[in-house]
């Protein structure tokens, strides 16, 4: 990869390297940042690392700005959080925070930063009908009336469609298993739904365990099919393996067995690829022993390296060629393609397929009447 391709990693990883940027570097890497939803994390980066004085005061309004709305969106967290425990609190079983919200409620370094949409949690499956009710109760309703999509997700995918509340607008995705039902890598999520772990700041609310929160991340980031946040997670995956390891000298080991216990090892494998090869990860040896077991042969490697080292760039022309629509393309099949059957596949395409036609025509139609 060029170096105009890794400016934003170079940065992010090696933030000392600010200290010799031009104007028109930085003018790079901000773009870059804010098509990857990073702006937050590099202002906690370079502020952290003693470097700040060397950002021009017209680049630090930027991230300035981005961390403010890191904190006003982390203290929303926390708010929103306290009114899903109140509208639940007759719901037995637990309540797991997933993603993004998990980082920041446990206070991890993946947390810094972090902006995110939209709240995940995870319930056991047999609550999720008494959830879903009590939430609706408390102002919350389905985004999609549609009846394909409702079969869609409530058959198929591992959550219900996604709620937003009437009043406040906030979007909450309401999980039952950790990959789709249909999934061709599918995770053994009612063991990593029992080996979840408490908050210290109320134990209705939980999170995964270290090992699991890693290979939730991989999972959701190697069974995707678009990729406008995919630097961002593999960020998330740095924070986290980084931070994990720092913490127990064995983690990598519980991590590659507890991946072959609930069903993950193919996105553990992609995630440590990735993290070495884009944002230079120490992969020790005995780890990397490991992971060559699992390896896909080295044709199918090839194309994923192809593949992958495109679309977990910056989504901006300054670290894209001509090979990146091909692979965004290539990809979103193999999403989809992972997550459900043939003969769904092809239903479920053709049917996306129609409604962008028809979505289409009927905007150039608007534009001609306008006219």
């Amino acid at each position: 990869m060029t170096p105009e391709r890794l400016s934003l990693c170079m940065v992010l990883v090696t933030p000392a390297r600010a200290a010799d940027m031009s104007l028109r570097d930085w003018e790079t890497v901000i773009v870059q940042a804010r098509k990857s939803k990073l702006l937050g994390l590099l202002h906690h980066v370079v502020s952290r690392s003693g470097h700040a004085h060397h950002v021009p005061e017209r680049v630090w309004h930027h991230l300035a700005s981005a961390a403010q709305l890191v904190a006003e969106q982390h203290l929303s967290l926390g708010h929103e959080i306290r009114q899903i425990l109140d509208a639940l609190k007759s719901v037995d079983g637990r309540i797991v925070v997933l993603k993004g919200g998990a980082y920041v409620l446990r206070g991890l370094a993946a947390g810094h930063g972090r902006t995110f949409s939209d709240i995940d949690i995870l319930v056991p499956r047999e609550r999720l009908g008494e959830v879903e009710a009590r939430l609706m109760v408390d102002g919350w309703v389905s985004q999609h009336r549609d009846a394909y999509d409702q079969r869609y997700y409530r058959q198929w995918m591992h959550e219900i469609p996604p709620m937003s509340h009437i009043r406040r607008g906030t979007t909450l995705d309401i999980h039952h298993a950790l990959t789709p039902l249909t999934s061709r890598i599918r995770a053994d999520s009612s063991a990593m739904l029992a080996a979840a772990e408490p908050l210290a700041s109320d134990n209705r609310l939980m999170t995964l365990s270290p090992q699991d929160m890693v290979l939730h991340s991989a999972t959701h980031l190697f069974l995707e099919s678009e990729f406008h946040s995919g630097l961002r997670d593999l960020f998330d995956l740095y924070s986290l393996v980084t931070e994990f390891r720092s913490r127990d000298a064995c983690f990598d080991q519980k991590l590659l067995a507890r991946a072959a216990g609930v069903g993950l090892t193919r996105p553990i494998f992609l995630a440590f690829r990735y993290l070495d090869r884009i944002l230079a990860l120490d992969i020790p040896t005995h780890t990397a022993s490991e992971l060559q077991r699992v390896a896909p042969n080295p044709l199918h490697l090839k194309v994923l390296d192809t593949l992958f080292t495109r679309a977990l760039s910056p989504h901006h022309e300054s670290a894209m060629d001509a090979l990146t629509p091909v692979s965004l393309f290539l990809l979103y099949l193999r999403g989809h393609w992972l997550r459900m059957p043939i003969h769904l596949l092809v239903v479920h395409l053709s049917r996306k397929a129609v409604m962008k036609l028809t979505k289409k025509t009927d905007n150039e139609g608007e534009s001609e009447t306008a006219r």
